[in-house]
């Protein structure tokens, strides 16, 4: 099993909405206890350019300029918008960053998480970068490039009201994201597994959302009692919900995100070599610890390391 599958804002008193920023300051697994409280407002290191890197920007990428990079902006703290509709989050300063050690700037366009990959073999973008587990189910579609490492976790209304355990949801109401592992887990195995114990099954193989911030505001309103998300993002989410939600069990599944580009395409070696530098230097352990996420850090990114 694999996090944000084959797959993410300040949480006012009571059942509203979700907003945008998540800023109420302003995919190891990322645990809570592991990681600071975001602060958005940090400045991190400014990458230059790397000759030795920009001689693998392939001409027709190279000549634009920059890399276009499609991103479902509704996954705080990964990729979300701020309170002026700006794309923000730990995955826009790694691009960034990337695009800068490459020569290059970075064009992170928002789009629906299940049309990013489409949109690369459409030559709409030039990469995904937004949250996606590498697979191996992906890894016959695109090439993916490692970055973060991430797993399921699971979360419910403060108090856990309805005694909820996270090894049991069976007969549950359980917000999930569309296209992602916590969609595909319910389906595929929660769910058969529920049968298979004469329990009742979750409804509707969970509840589908086409948005994160949809599936938070289902489980703060009280539309569902559960929810499934990243390790990052229930992290984030609880940490900006003012004691509304809580994380039960413990993170699960662990897996690498990957950067998806085209099949065979050289970028793969630019973006692995660019992400090296960046490790290396240490601009990318401080993103992480300014999006409060550096407990999923790795150490070495790969070319297509899926782990399932």
């Amino acid at each position: 099993m694999t996090a944000r599958s084959l797959r993410h804002r300040l949480f006012a008193t009571g059942a509203v909405l979700v907003a945008g920023s998540l800023s109420l300051t302003a995919c190891g697994s990322s645990g809570s206890s592991a990681s600071s409280a975001p602060n958005p407002t940090v400045s991190v290191n400014a990458a230059t350019a790397d000759s030795s890197l920009t001689a693998l920007v392939p001409a027709d990428v190279k000549s634009k300029g920059k890399l276009v990079v499609g991103a479902d902006a509704s996954y705080a703290p990964n990729e979300f918008k701020d309170d002026k509709g700006n794309v923000v989050g730990m995955d826009v300063d790694l691009a960034d960053a990337i695009a800068a050690k490459l020569g290059l700037k970075a064009e992170v366009q928002n789009s629906k998480f299940t049309a990013i990959i489409p949109g690369i073999a459409a030559k709409k973008f030039d990469l995904g970068m937004s949250s996606f587990t590498d697979s191996k189910e992906r890894e016959q579609q695109v090439d993916m490039i490692t970055y973060f490492s991430a797993g399921t976790s699971v979360a419910v209304k403060a108090g856990n009201p309805d005694k909820i355990s996270a090894d049991d949801l069976c007969g549950k109401k359980v917000a999930v994201q569309t296209g992602t592992v916590q969609s595909d887990e319910v389906k595929d195995k929660r769910n058969p597994d529920c049968k298979k114990a004469g329990k009742p099954t979750i409804p509707n193989d969970g509840d589908k959302y086409d948005l994160q911030t949809d599936v938070n505001n289902a489980l703060v309103s009280g539309r569902d009692q559960v929810m499934m998300a990243d390790s990052p993002v229930v992290d984030y989410a609880i940490k900006q919900s003012a004691g509304q939600l809580e994380k039960i069990g413990e993170t699960y599944d662990s897996a690498p995100y990957g950067i998806v580009v085209s099949k065979g395409s050289p970028l793969a070696k630019a973006i692995q070599g660019a992400l090296t530098a960046l490790i290396s230097d240490g601009t990318y352990k401080q993103i992480l610890q300014k999006w409060g996420v550096e407990s999923g850090a790795i150490d070495k990114s790969v070319i297509n390391g899926a782990t399932s």
